[in-house]
């Protein structure tokens, strides 16, 4: 790697040292399989510390979809020596943050501290992720939760329309579903089906433990390999997702003063070496309030108050999505707007002066974000579960900068020249706007 001094330390562990700054990563695994993973900074004394697993939606079977989200839910509710009310006044006590989410590739357990206080943030998340109870009255209670979300998603088309995307796009595959499952699958999860997933899956070798802030590498080790008793295991395999290749649409009929409008298609996994071009594509097209589409839908016509687009990569696929939402009167100038936009795109390509300007919006959103300890440790945590490529700010700079027009012509025509799916929620019909997809 350009400009980065690796060492050799012990055994698997691996200190990153990044142009002489005194920034670094350490990442240490431990002879059962747990990944420990510090960003240390000398400049704050809190720690945003979490306890990752690679495990998430697309790892379920249909009759299990939303046991990943509910496992996170479970993991508060109490342990043999804990209640879920002693958890949460422990990290009261503390001043501390503590939080949980899970999403289609992995769930992550978090805190963010005092650094005097990590020892026992790190004792208590671990008795939590490794001796919750899961009892069946608890369990009862905490479906009728998870089904009121899903009953709030459901009653909040802005986002159910996500789901409906992604289900559109991947209509074979567990990664299309959704994260919190469905009313009939929740409303069956018992104790019995909880033990069963946590020994599939709270394995040692689907855990990664990563911290950033003012945390000592070595201890923060010592303390994993202390209180983090899980079963032993490797890495979990999980079925490939392969989107298929004709058009498809999906319409969601239901009454709404807005029609919610999500059109895109398939894309790049998180770790293939054009992922950086396609975000100069997505910032240029969708990504901002200078973004081509926010400027024609919004600014120019008046069309919708919210248009974006966004690319989500996963370990073996992606999906590139523009969303918009409008007056249901407005839905076929938008779609066909968006499409428009698409074909400028892949005909004309960008200017440069829109290439620089988005090298230097994804540079700054980068930088920015790193002012935040939990970004940081999202950033270890995130590329280790889900076996991604780990890169300091620097490495990410130069990839970004090393774009150029030619590839982003070249990237946008593999992406979204083939065909394309639309999901759209609103009162109309799927023969109403079966014109529009393609």
């Amino acid at each position: 790697m350009t400009g980065v001094a690796i060492a050799a330390i012990a055994n698997r562990d691996v200190v990153i040292r990044h142009g002489g700054a005194r920034m670094f990563y350490r990442e240490t695994v431990l002879d059962n399989g747990v990944t420990v993973l510090t960003e240390s900074l000398d400049s704050v004394r809190s720690v945003a510390l979490g306890i990752w697993f690679s495990v998430g939606s697309r790892d379920e079977s249909p009759a299990e979809a939303g046991m990943s989200h509910f496992m996170e839910h479970m993991m508060f509710k109490g342990t043999p020596t804990r209640s879920a009310a002693e958890i949460s006044e422990a990290f009261d006590r503390l001043g501390a943050e503590l939080n949980a989410f899970t999403s289609k590739e992995y769930t992550c357990y978090y805190s963010r501290v005092v650094d005097e206080h990590l020892p026992t943030a790190l004792e208590i998340l671990s008795d939590m992720v490794g001796n919750a109870l899961l009892a069946d009255d608890a369990c009862q209670r905490e479906r009728e939760v998870v089904i009121e979300e899903i009953a709030r998603m459901e009653d909040t088309p802005d986002d159910r329309i996500h789901e409906l995307f992604s289900r559109t796009l991947w209509p074979e595959h567990p990664i299309g579903l959704p994260i919190l499952g469905n009313r009939e699958t929740v409303g069956g999860f018992d104790h019995e089906a909880a033990v069963e997933f946590r020994t599939r899956h709270y394995l040692t070798g689907n855990c990664v433990v990563a911290a950033a802030g003012s945390v000592d590498h070595d201890a923060l080790v010592e303390l994993v390999r202390t209180h983090l008793l899980l079963p032993q295991g490797p890495r979990s395999d999980r079925p490939a997702a392969e989107s298929p290749s004709t058009g498809r649409l999906t319409v969601l009929t239901k009454e709404t003063e807005q029609t919610h409008i999500c059109y895109g298609a398939s894309c790049l996994n998180a770790r293939h070496a054009d992922r950086f071009t396609l975000a100069v594509i997505d910032t240029v097209l969708g990504g901002g309030m200078s973004s081509r589409l926010f400027q024609e839908i919004r600014e120019k016509k008046g069309l919708a108050y919210a248009v974006f687009s966004f690319h989500a990569l996963y370990q073996d696929t992606g999906q590139f999505t523009v969303y918009a939402g409008t007056r249901p009167g407005n839905a076929e100038q938008v779609v066909g707007l968006i499409k428009t936009e698409i074909e400028r795109l892949l005909t004309s390509g960008l200017t440069a002066e829109e290439l620089s300007r988005a090298k230097e919006s994804i540079k700054g959103t980068l930088v920015l974000g790193l002012e935040s300890t939990r970004n940081r440790m999202t950033r270890l945590g995130k590329n280790a579960v889900t076996n991604g490529e780990l890169l300091s700010v620097d490495e990410v700079m130069e990839r970004v900068d090393a774009v150029d027009l030619a590839a982003t012509e070249r990237v946008a025509a593999e992406t979204l020249a083939g065909e394309r799916v639309l999901a759209l929620i609103g009162p109309h019909s799927a023969d109403d706007v079966a014109h529009l997809v393609g």
